[in-house]
């Protein structure tokens, strides 16, 4: 059984892409809504000691929380690397809709009718592969890291 390259773009190829897009979307808005949330807490702080009393119990409180949600969001924007996945998905996404037209088009390396589709394959592949081995070294260190 063989795949012929109008399928393998659209069910392989044009999938992995929007998936990689939709990754990026995702991680991207994630990451602007927790950097807006530090921003307006941090700004917040300021604004309460300067019109509270901080005599007040709930003025403290306030400000204390503030503060804690704060170091919160930017320990989950660090653990979770938002903005790293973002780019690099995005760039994976780019990386795979350049490989794609360059064979819609039969541009160089995809100009030998003989052997673009095998070349596509190729190309494509291994950057999906070279993600995989990427994901996997990060969930390795993280368990290597709960074991320590």
């Amino acid at each position: 059984m063989s795949i012929q390259a109008e399928q393998y773009v659209q069910e392989r190829l044009q999938d992995q892409i929007e998936w990689y897009s939709r990754k990026s979307s995702l991680n991207k808005k994630y990451y602007y809504v927790l950097k807006f949330c530090i921003l307006a807490f941090s700004t917040a702080i300021p604004v309460i000691s300067g019109f509270l009393d901080f005599s007040d119990t709930a003025a403290r409180v306030i400000a204390g929380v503030l503060g804690s949600l704060i170091a919160l969001l930017t320990g989950a924007i660090s653990l979770f690397k938002f903005q790293e996945k973002w780019t690099h998905y995005r760039t994976t996404s780019e990386t795979l809709k350049h490989h794609k037209y360059l064979f819609l088009t039969h541009t160089h390396p995809y100009t030998s009718e003989s052997k673009a589709f095998q070349t596509l394959v190729n190309h494509v592949e291994a950057v999906i592969s070279s993600e995989n081995s990427e994901w996997d070294q990060v969930v390795n260190k993280m368990e290597d890291k709960k074991e320590n």
